[in-house]
């Protein structure tokens, strides 16, 4: 995976570990590995694979011993982290992802193979944890890599710090990706907008209802930006082989801003619904789909979904979370632009892309 020369990227695809390989962001780089030519295998608790041509690889993030075990003969060159747990508390947080990061990489250590390490993390780095979310003395959007960390305890900077220590102990070069709100295509994932809103618009067509807007007034005016897995993908694989890539913090955003009193009607009416904005208050979506898990199995009885589960297909809390925010959201992309990672996505065509693969795979109807 070695550059030919120290100013142009390698053109020599190599052997890469993919860990969260089931999740939206691990299913995209995985199907980009692949496409690449590297051999690619693919780490999930579950252990099933993403892609025919991804090597499964079943362990779990918080069994060291077991880590060690599943890895020993992987060897990889390129390793992609994109998955973490969310636990009840930050410090329970900072405890299991922080040490998940650890305890993987020292599980790859002793073959000495592994040459790049990309970490993927998110805009809670600028925006603080789910404990202090948006509270305090924040940086000014856009949000720029070279701001401070801020005063909190917070389960990003705990898995850069692991990362970092590996790094100085194996000799390896990082990359830190700081995505935004991911949109992509992936099942049974606990933090995926499109899937939701796909599920919720299904729903609301089913049972006649309008689109409503769940969000607060700010969410519905205010600029904001979003992070297409692909083009996280993307990125990941570009700084493992650029060498303006390696050993830095980059954003990762579509390079597009919206607002979603914009974009709401354009998803309604790709559902041939009626829509709501905001009006006077929130309508948080764990409200209005609280039981609705019984009109979901009818639903994906008379469409013939293969996934009846309610559960594994719409993240209400997740969703409310990224559109109930009282506060500006909007990400900067120059440093990477500067380095040389110049891809971009149009937001509004990426959602309704996974929108229209969802509908093809038989998720929604």
């Amino acid at each position: 995976m070695a550059p030919e020369s120290p100013d142009a990227p390698s053109t020599t695809p190599g052997r890469a570990l993919v860990v969260g390989a089931t999740g939206i962001v691990g299913q995209a780089v995985a199907r980009r590995l692949v496409a690449e030519g590297w051999e690619t295998y693919g780490l999930s608790r579950s252990g099933s694979s993403p892609h025919p041509d991804v090597i499964p690889v079943k362990a779990d993030l918080g069994d060291p011993a077991g880590l060690v075990t599943a890895l020993a003969d992987v060897a990889p060159q390129l390793v992609t982290i994109t998955a973490w747990t969310r636990m009840e508390t930050e410090a329970e947080n900072i405890r299991v992802n922080g040490g998940a990061v650890r305890d993987l990489l020292a599980a790859l250590s002793p073959a000495r193979s592994v040459e790049h390490v990309a970490l993927m993390t998110g805009l809670k780095h600028y925006l603080g944890p789910f404990e202090a979310y948006g509270q305090g003395t924040m940086p000014d959007t856009p949000f720029r890599e070279d701001e401070e960390r801020l005063p909190y305890p917070n389960f990003y900077y705990a898995q850069e710090d692991e990362l970092f220590a590996a790094a100085e102990r194996d000799g390896f070069t990082w990359s830190v990706h700081r995505s935004h709100t991911v949109l992509g295509f992936a099942t049974g994932n606990a933090m995926n907008m499109v899937a939701t809103l796909c599920a919720y618009a299904s729903i609301c067509r089913e049972l006649d209802r309008p689109f409503v807007f769940p969000g607060p007034e700010r969410q519905w005016s205010s600029l904001t930006d979003v992070t297409d897995a692909d083009l996280l993908a993307e990125q990941m694989i570009w700084a493992a082989r650029t060498p303006a890539g390696r050993n830095e913090a980059f954003n990762t955003v579509d390079g597009d801003v919206f607002r979603w009193r914009w974009l709401w009607p354009q998803i309604a009416a790709w559902f041939g619904l009626e829509w709501e904005g905001y009006a006077d208050a929130p309508r948080p979506l764990e409200q209005s789909m609280a039981g609705m898990e019984s009109a979901w199995r009818d639903l994906a009885a008379k469409h013939d979904l293969v996934e009846p589960d309610l559960s594994r297909v719409a993240s209400w809390w997740h969703t409310d979370a990224d559109l109930g925010r009282e506060i500006e959201v909007v990400t900067d992309m120059n440093k990477s632009r500067a380095a040389g990672f110049t891809a971009t996505r149009d937001s509004r065509a990426a959602f309704l892309q996974y929108a229209q693969q969802y509908r093809d795979a038989r998720i929604i109807p």
